[in-house]
């Protein structure tokens, strides 16, 4: 079968610190990377570019609430959000009064979309 099912407490989803979950590992994709992160109340995250790996990343907020601080400017974050970042913009995210749980696609921008033109 061409697929892999995984559920998000998973054994098999390798963690960091009970908070950054590897999920692109646990599925094997290889032509993105995929994690979830799940930010307890008030936690701020790590500040940080991808200019090393190039990755353009685009974070998709599942709940909570909180703000991503890019290249010093606030960026209220809240279930239902997209937000996308160059990689070479410095960025911070800090998880609000009830949490922040997301999920961030990150990879290396194309000349242009090689997808389908439409569904």
């Amino acid at each position: 079968m061409g697929c892999t099912l995984i559920n998000r407490d998973d054994p098999s989803n390798e963690s960091f610190r009970d908070v950054f979950f590897k999920v692109r590992r646990s599925l094997g994709t290889t032509a993105f990377g995929i994690n979830e992160v799940r930010l307890p109340a008030d936690l701020e995250g790590i500040e940080h570019d991808e200019v090393e790996t190039g990755h353009e990343e685009v974070y998709i907020v599942l709940e909570g609430s909180g703000t991503m601080t890019v290249d010093g400017d606030g960026v209220a974050l809240r279930g239902g959000d997209y937000l996308r970042v160059d990689a070479g913009s410095r960025r911070l995210v800090t998880a609000g009064a009830d949490g922040l749980t997301y999920i961030v696609v990150a990879g290396k921008p194309l000349p242009e979309y090689d997808g389908r033109p439409s569904l």
